[in-house]
């Protein structure tokens, strides 16, 4: 079997790490000082970093550095003279030496697009198995990253239990609605939500800075004629934009959107922000969408303003598009999670007779991904 090798560069500013699967990995000096593990660089408590910049000499080299028969590159640095150890799945797991440039809208690999196939393959869990089997919520919120959504059955009848789901991997939002809100009709709304209309669909308060970025749909009491939910993948539509008119994409990601919300007596809300957002390494990272929400366009230049609506129109056929669509109807004691970033959802209108009571509230998504990143390791041993 070959062996792990190491490469110094001669000036000792760099080394190249050549794997027995024959994969080569090139590390920085100053990039491996920075990172090392012993005590003395990171606390072993939390992890955190207990040097700053200017505690490492400008003149970082590599001294010498070899590979351990137990898979550890060990390291020599000058003009410190300090050894760190590194284990080589920790190395490959955070190495950067990757092609510079991906192309725009790439996606993380933990991610699943879908659309209206996806029919009655929606993730899905037993309340009781996500509170009292750990493999169970585990399933449970990875499928949340992946499809950026999923439902939850069997749960409690009993007003303000949403927050128990939450409670499972993290915490609620407090806004202006409270740690929890009413979906149903009301005499005089202050949200076209609180209706029996029909809503297109939306991401929830893009009027935010920073949006929420997770919302749970918990439904008490469903015997309405209509009021179906639907969701769309809006990653999908943004990426269907971005194949069937690669300009009308760059402008969505390059303009903001204008959104603002004064439904509320002494309090407006707004914000500008792009549609399509993309990271500085060009990841597509989220979504703001929603048409009830929208204010006057006023930061794009005259002459991009045809083009740019003519995107918007794009987008907004796309995501009406019924070929893009999962919809279901929400029994008493069912809820569903979107990703508020990625997911938006919708519901048809229903009529006055029956009743439809649903309540909603704000997760925050570090908290899950959090979680699933401790039950992760956990299974990983």
């Amino acid at each position: 079997m070959t062996e792990n090798k190491v490469e110094v560069s001669d000036d000792g500013g760099q080394l190249r790490l050549v794997m027995a699967d024959g994969e080569s990995l090139r590390f920085h000096a100053f990039w491996l000082r920075d990172n090392a593990l012993e005590e003395d660089t990171r606390s072993l408590a939390n992890g955190q970093r207990l040097i700053t910049m200017a505690d490492i000499p400008n003149d970082t080299k590599i001294l010498h550095a070899e590979v351990t028969e137990d898979a550890n590159l060990v390291i020599e640095f000058t003009p410190e003279n300090k050894r760190a150890m590194y284990p080589l799945p920790w190395l490959k797991a955070h190495a950067y030496d990757r092609p510079a440039k991906m192309e725009e809208g790439w996606l993380s690999q933990n991610l699943i697009l879908w659309n209206s196939s996806l029919g009655n393959q929606v993730p899905v869990v037993d309340f009781e198995t996500a509170c009292k089997d750990e493999s169970g919520l585990h399933g449970w919120l990875r499928s949340i990253r992946s499809h950026g959504f999923a439902k939850m059955t069997g749960c409690p009848l009993e007003s303000g239990a949403l927050i128990k789901v939450a409670e499972l991997f993290g915490y609620v939002r407090e806004t202006n609605y409270g740690k929890w809100f009413e979906v149903r009709s009301e005499v005089n709304p202050s949200n076209l939500a609180f209706t029996s209309l029909g809503l297109q669909a939306h991401t929830d308060n893009p009027y935010r800075d920073p949006v929420p970025t997770m919302q749970i749909l918990y439904c008490l009491e469903n015997t309405a004629d209509g009021g179906e939910s639907k969701v769309v993948d809006g990653f999908a539509a943004a990426k269907r934009l971005q194949m069937e008119n690669p300009e009308s994409f760059s402008y969505l990601k390059n303009y903001n959107m204008s959104f603002e919300y004064n439904g509320d007596k002494g309090q407006i809300l707004k914000t500008r922000k792009p549609m399509i957002e993309i990271s500085a390494e060009g990841e597509l990272t989220g979504i703001r969408f929603n048409n009830r929400a929208a204010a006057p366009i006023s930061q794009v230049p005259f002459e991009k303003m045809s083009g740019f609506y003519e995107a918007y129109r794009h987008l907004d056929a796309i995501i009406d598009d019924p070929t893009m669509h999962v919809t279901f109807k929400l029994n008493a004691g069912e809820c569903f999670i979107v990703d508020n970033t990625r997911v938006l959802h919708s519901r048809t209108a229903f009529s006055g007779e029956g009743k439809r009571w649903l309540q909603g509230c704000y997760p925050d998504k570090d908290a899950l991904l959090a979680k699933l990143d401790y039950l992760d390791r956990v299974e990983a041993g």
